[in-house]
């Protein structure tokens, strides 16, 4: 499922106020829920099974028992790097 807007070249925009939910796995692998606002009572815009390598854009960090909670504060892009892993750009 992926509803975000194409950026161009394996790239996807993300909205200013977007939060990416990390489930991190026993294995190491992770699954990323993104949706398009924090504090939004939506539907997540996307869900990838792919580790989230880095966030290279304005952004608040919180972890949690499962994972982790990355709460954007500027637009930026994610970026697939290969099949399995993701960057956050701005």
């Amino acid at each position: 499922m992926n509803k975000l807007r194409p950026a161009g070249g394996g790239a996807w925009h993300l909205p200013r106020h977007a939060r990416l939910v990390v489930y991190e796995a026993r294995d190491g692998n992770e699954l990323i829920t993104v949706y398009d606002c924090a504090a939004a009572q939506k539907s997540p815009s996307a869900q990838i099974r792919a580790n989230l390598v880095r966030v290279d854009a304005d952004h608040e960090l919180r972890h949690t028992p499962t994972g982790y909670l990355v709460d954007m504060r500027e637009e930026s892009r994610l970026e697939e790097q290969d099949d399995a892993h993701y960057v956050v750009r701005a």
